[in-house]
């Protein structure tokens, strides 16, 4: 059995182009070619891409990977142990991280000020106040972060927890649609954007189609959202991006719209919003 370059794509959740980069470099050359000289996949070589993306998403860069698994010493077995004793230590991390952020959360609702040893017990050397400072700096004088920090100043935890399982039902509904190989401008994707894009609305602020376009460009854009994003599934932030950005242009063509949605450029997506 052998699968074409697409159907591979679709399987990972990565593009195309990815899997031919991983060729062209020898990283993931595929094992057959049809008639006409397009890749095929045979079951090893989907075994070998699960391999890389088990150490790209554990930040191994291509060239380590590359070693690792071309050595011809180490056992497959041998690998998976590792990969699952590195995972389980990232997942022990980000419990901690996430015990610390609802406390923070906690904390603010209830006008309490964490102490320097409470910010920094998980954190260590990284300042959970640097993005609050990025924020302020990138969209204070916007009437999205206004109308955001407004609303949020009298949400209590269980709004915060209401608001975290909307978000991630909604993450698995597209990681969902992804493993179903739905595409990105399918109906049901675009049906999840939108409600997306009013789950933003309802809990933070006013977000129209156009605000919704530039923040699906920075999900894509700006490594952090990508790598956060992509934390449930690799390939995630892009699905998500295009799905924005199809729901986007049918709503725009619906309404008779006489020019293609226009997103934000690189001068104007720092005030999108976030």
């Amino acid at each position: 059995m052998s699968y074409s370059v697409g159907q591979v794509a679709g399987f990972a959740g990565v593009t195309v182009r990815t899997l031919h980069h991983y060729d062209d470099i020898g990283l993931l050359v595929p094992s057959e070619r049809s008639h006409a000289g397009h890749r095929r996949y045979s079951d090893a070589d989907l075994d070998r891409l699960q391999q890389i993306l088990f150490y790209r998403e554990l930040g191994f860069p291509l060239d380590e990977v590359a070693a690792l698994l071309d050595d011809p010493a180490a056992d497959p077995r041998a690998h998976l142990r590792r990969q699952h004793e590195l995972l389980s230590a990232r997942i022990e991390k980000l419990q901690k991280m996430a015990a610390a952020v609802e406390q923070a959360m906690e904390a603010r609702s209830m006008g309490i000020n964490l102490t320097p040893e409470e910010k920094f017990e998980v954190f260590g050397d990284f300042d959970p106040d640097q993005y609050e400072e990025e924020v302020q700096e990138r969209w204070g004088d916007t009437d999205a972060y206004r109308q955001s920090r407004q609303k949020t100043a009298s949400y209590t935890k269980e709004d915060w927890q209401r608001i975290q399982d909307e978000a991630d039902a909604l993450t698995r509904r597209f990681v969902a649609l992804m493993e179903a190989g739905a595409p990105a401008d399918s109906e049901g994707a675009m049906d999840a954007a939108e409600d997306h894009r009013q789950g933003i609305a309802r809990n933070h602020y006013d977000c129209g189609h156009e605000m919704h376009t530039c923040l699906g460009e920075m999900y894509v854009s700006d490594e952090r959202f990508t790598r956060n994003i992509d934390a449930a599934r690799p390939g995630l932030a892009v699905y998500m991006r295009d799905a924005i950005l199809a729901n986007a242009a049918g709503i725009w063509r619906s309404a008779n719209a006489s020019s293609e949605p226009r997103c934000c450029t690189a001068v104007s997506r720092p005030r999108c919003g976030g």
